[in-house]
């Protein structure tokens, strides 16, 4: 996998958005439908309140839906095999401007459940930290325009 291609999820992450997804399509829809339907029938939809309400609903919900389908069309399911260089999966023990760090390079999806902060390889750190590994010193450039010196002082693979 590159990092440009997709998005790297364990099994247990795609199961999750999977049955989200499912959910959303086979059973939210039809709720919200059926909620729109019902509001649109109480008259004057200018100043129907609840029919508003039904629609921006169904609004975010149809966001959500495409983001799941992008993010499980395009994912990578599986483990990642780890050889010590930083990639997506890799939980990364770093100095970043004198504060030790501990993170995963990686999608918040299949970081949930855990207690680790993460960056998205296409992060300013986590693309500075892609193809890194223990010892190494690099830096990026954060959105004030600062450049931050970070030190890899370890790296592992995510076991969930």
């Amino acid at each position: 996998m590159t990092e440009t291609t997709g998005t790297w999820l364990t099994q247990e992450a795609f199961d999750r958005l999977q049955a989200e997804y499912d959910h959303l399509v086979n059973v939210k829809r039809a709720e919200i439908v059926k909620e729109i339907d019902e509001r649109r029938q109480e008259g004057d939809l200018k100043e129907n309140g609840g029919y508003h309400a039904a629609r921006d609903e169904q609004a975010k919900m149809e966001a959500r839906i495409e983001e799941l389908r992008h993010k499980l069309t395009n994912a990578h399911v599986g483990e990642v095999e780890f050889s010590g260089v930083i990639a997506a999966g890799t939980v990364v023990s770093a100095e970043v401007m004198g504060r030790a760090m501990k993170f995963l390079v990686g999608s918040r999806e299949i970081a949930d459940g855990t207690d680790l902060d993460v960056f998205s390889p296409e992060s300013p750190l986590g693309a500075a930290l892609i193809g890194c590994k223990a010892g190494d010193e690099t830096s990026y450039v954060a959105p004030n325009g600062k450049e931050i010196a970070v030190t890899v002082v370890a790296a592992e693979q995510f076991n969930g």
